[in-house]
């Protein structure tokens, strides 16, 4: 955790959460950093640009701009929370401004990081969330719908009816995602690997069943998006980690 920031970068039973020092970030010119601002400027986060830095002095990046091209004000001192996924780890570090830059165009000087915090991934990341889809068999017409309870780049946890599918089952699902505040549709394959329900379930004798989805034929460009949006939540939610 990192203190005086009150960043915390989640452990789960797929994650390692350690300090690390600056060079593990491997960061390079024109690498994009995810900016949060104290609350008091905003409660957003901006995506910006690292120009270069010098070690044990200081980082140049871009001002963070928000969706209308306003450009944020920022003072010396205001604190940043840094993030950034980079060598299958995501990253976070607190940095205070130091100066603000106008000229020849918009930049700021933040503090050298004393202490980074990282979370290795150990295997596929799989995210909690809460997306609704249409569900529908691979040959079949009739719809149903569903919950996506928590997502990975090669598949998903389905909460549906029980009488949906059966283990083996091809599915066809239906979902929208949002990356980088844009939105994103999906309409991909999944085969059915199991399907249990638990004791919440069972206790509020619910008509629902999980079922544990593998993602089959997936076309590059949307694993690419599942992808992107489960780094994203890894960095912007690190407690959604499963």
């Amino acid at each position: 955790m990192l203190n005086d920031a009150q960043v915390t970068l989640a452990e789960s039973h797929n994650t390692s959460n350690h300090g690390y020092p600056f060079e593990a970030m491997s960061l390079r010119v024109g690498d994009r950093l995810q900016a949060q601002p104290p609350s008091k400027v905003s409660t957003d986060r901006f995506y910006v640009r690292l120009i270069g830095y010098l070690q044990d002095m200081s980082l140049l990046i871009t001002t963070p701009v928000s969706a209308n091209g306003v450009r944020l004000q920022l003072i010396e001192n205001d604190q940043l929370v840094m993030r950034v996924f980079a060598n299958q780890s995501a990253f976070g570090f607190a940095s205070d401004v130091q100066r603000v830059c106008k000229l020849p165009y918009s930049y700021l000087h933040i503090a050298y990081p004393k202490n980074v915090q990282g979370m290795v991934v150990r295997k596929a990341p799989r995210v909690k969330t809460k997306i609704i889809a249409k569900v529908r068999r691979a040959h079949g017409h009739h719809e149903h719908t569903g919950v996506i309870s928590n997502l990975s780049a090669s598949g998903v946890l389905l909460d549906g009816r029980h009488d949906l599918a059966d283990s083996a089952d091809t599915l066809c699902l239906e979902f929208k995602v949002k990356l980088h505040n844009i939105e994103a549709h999906l309409a991909v394959s999944a085969v059915v690997r199991t399907v249990f329900t638990d004791k919440s379930l069972e206790q509020n004798n619910s008509a629902l069943a999980h079922f544990g989805m593998e993602f089959v034929g997936l076309q590059p460009n949307d694993q690419m998006v599942l992808q992107s949006m489960v780094y994203q939540q890894m960095i912007e939610q690190p407690q959604s980690l499963v």
